[in-house]
């Protein structure tokens, strides 16, 4: 089953290319997320372009160098998402939801984030042989260009699955997932070497020996870190920072872990494990130290109308990691990657809803046609997209795929 590519196409309970999207986080829990107007959420979404493939590494690839550049492994998700509800039903209780959408969801968020941003990348995950299991795969494969050579169906095995429920300006989620008959270590294992590997962290977990061996091939790990339901935030999270290159908690978890009361000093606490320590503070920014470039940057946020906020953490990652894999300075790495979330937050649809290159070219010609103060500031900071994206972008024919299921042409 392959998604809808046609931006007139309709979705389930919607009308016209006005397309209903969610999508499921990588991380468990994002506090501090911004409030949704009324307005905000019922306005739909218009299906923008996702745009022609762009390679930014294109002038630092060696002939002998990896042919992927950044190897995931995880779970993928088979999502469907239930968009503008009042409010949760209570038990016993129906309420009616404006939009639905389904997509991968997962580990799939940040994969199809890197890959839209021109990164090769590669995914090992189970999918099963049931039709889930087909759309997702087809979805990553053929739609996004995901690697999943290191990927296995199985079969008599049910595809994990999620409902999401999105509701004034946050979501719940229900899931229904059986663990893998093939260890997700094995599948891992058979990834293609890389220029980077990306790592979530837990107490009970450390750095996987697949992203060990990837280093050793001089792959540099990213990771970041899910919400700690039990509140202990243990050190020995930390600790695990010893094999990875980046780090990239959102404040409040940073704060958590080092036991600090705000994120500068969260930042400079963090910079005593890893090389690259990033935090996130959702509309008010991020701010990072890079210590093998001796760069130190903060940045506002970039607060644009948002209609769903999920996600937006490792479209953030996935942004960055394109940055660093360019060798930009550190303050346009941030900058970057702020512009991509805050893209993200306007559409709704799992991990569909990552920007492509047209999306920011949108953005920047826009901004850069603008006459107010803020656009010339914009402008003034964003500058460095004059050398990354074509002004004024000439439209393909392939737009932003409508997230549901079963829609073909």
């Amino acid at each position: 089953m392959t998604m809808a590519v046609d931006a007139h196409t309709p979705v389930d309970g919607q009308t016209g290319g006005e397309a209903g999207r969610a999508r499921r986080a990588g991380k468990a829990h994002r506090p501090a997320k911004p409030h949704l107007s009324g307005k905000a959420r019922g306005k739909l979404e218009s299906a923008p372009l996702v745009g022609k493939p762009h390679d930014v590494l294109a002038g630092n690839r060696a002939a002998d160098g990896p042919a992927i550049d950044l190897a995931l492994s995880g779970t993928v998700f088979f999502d469907i998402v239930l968009t503008g509800l009042a409010a949760p039903p209570a038990s016993g209780t129906e309420v009616g939801a404006e939009g639905m959408g389904s997509c991968p969801g997962g580990v799939a968020n940040l994969a199809v984030a890197a890959s839209r941003l021109g990164l090769r990348t590669a995914v090992a995950a189970a999918f099963g042989e049931d039709v889930y299991g087909d759309f997702v795969w087809e979805t990553l494969e053929t739609q996004e260009r995901v690697d999943l050579s290191a990927s296995r169906r199985i079969p008599n095995w049910h595809s994990p699955f999620t409902v999401s429920l999105a509701y004034r300006g946050d979501r719940s989620m229900v899931t229904h997932e059986h663990p893998s008959p093939v260890p997700q270590e094995e599948m891992a294992c058979a990834l293609p070497r890389a220029r980077a590997a990306f790592v979530s962290l837990d107490e009970d977990h450390g750095v996987p020996k697949w992203a060990r061996d990837q280093a050793e091939y001089g792959a540099r790990i990213f990771a970041d870190v899910g919400w700690d339901d039990s509140g202990a935030w243990s050190g020995s999270v930390l600790e695990q920072l010893r094999y990875c290159h980046a780090f990239m908690p959102n404040a409040i978890e940073a704060m958590s872990y080092t036991r600090t009361g705000s994120p500068a000093s969260a930042l400079s606490a963090l910079a005593e494990y890893v090389p690259v320590a990033v935090v996130t503070d959702g509309p008010r920014g991020a701010l990072a130290v890079d210590q093998c470039t001796g760069e130190s940057a903060e940045v506002e946020g970039l607060v644009l109308e948002a209609i769903d906020t999920t996600g937006a953490g490792d479209v953030f990652g996935a942004a960055f990691i394109v940055g660093t894999l360019a060798h930009w300075p550190l303050e346009q790495r941030l900058r970057f990657a702020n512009l991509a979330a805050a893209l993200s937050l306007q559409h709704t649809g799992g991990s569909l809803s990552a920007p492509g290159w047209a999306d920011i070219a949108a953005w920047w010609g826009q901004v850069h046609a603008g006459r107010s103060e803020a656009d010339r500031r914009l402008a003034r900071d964003y500058g460095f997209l004059a050398d990354l994206v074509p002004l004024p972008w000439l439209p393909t024919d392939r737009r932003r795929a409508s997230a549901t299921i079963g829609l073909r042409h």
